[in-house]
């Protein structure tokens, strides 16, 4: 039997490699699970994604499941107790900017309609679907990622610099950035 190839970021660990098959890079339209990446990728800057992976159920009891409303609403001794929570990164600048970003949710939530027909608007609805024909070939960040780290910045977010914004596009489908020989690439 012939092996799939995936990207090579995928390697051998079978977290990363069901990840990969199954979640990244497919167009996300619902708001709680983009809050949940907004969370999650705020929470790895700096860090590998295979160790936010590892404490995703962690994190999903830890900031009940990514419910924007309820984190909206944590008061100092909650963000106390994330901080002492071993299940999650306790970063203590991560943990409030949760807390921030979820009121600017909210309020996206409130202007937009939904925070998908905000964020979706940076790539005017679709998946941006690039070829790369090598790992080393993909970006870090684009105009795209800058104009939204720059927008989600002026409406309060924290931790969302372009290179957070460009790995959340990635994660959540807005662009495809499977390499040409994935398998999945034609599967998105």
């Amino acid at each position: 039997m012939k092996t799939k190839t995936r990207c090579r970021w995928a390697g051998t660990d079978p977290l990363y490699i069901r990840y990969h098959d199954r979640e990244w890079g497919v167009p996300v339209h619902d708001d709680m699970k983009l809050s949940e990446f907004l969370i999650l990728e705020s929470a790895q800057a700096g860090l590998s994604w295979i160790t936010i992976l590892k404490k995703r159920e962690n994190y999903r009891n830890a900031f009940d499941n990514f419910d924007p409303r309820k984190i909206a609403a944590y008061d100092s001794d909650k963000i106390k107790a994330l901080v002492s929570d071993k299940g999650i990164i306790r970063n203590q600048k991560k943990i409030e900017s949760a807390v921030e970003n979820a009121k600017a949710f909210l309020a996206v939530q409130k202007e937009f309609g939904s925070f998908d027909a905000y964020i979706w608007q940076f790539t005017e609805g679709v998946s941006v679907k690039n070829r790369w024909k090598k790992h080393e070939e993909i970006p870090s960040k684009t105009e795209i990622s800058v104009a939204m780290s720059n927008d989600l910045k002026k409406r309060g977010f924290r931790f969302a610099g372009p290179t957070i914004c460009y790995a959340f596009m990635q994660a959540v489908g807005m662009v495809n950035d499977h390499t040409a020989d994935c398998f999945r690439y034609d599967e998105i």
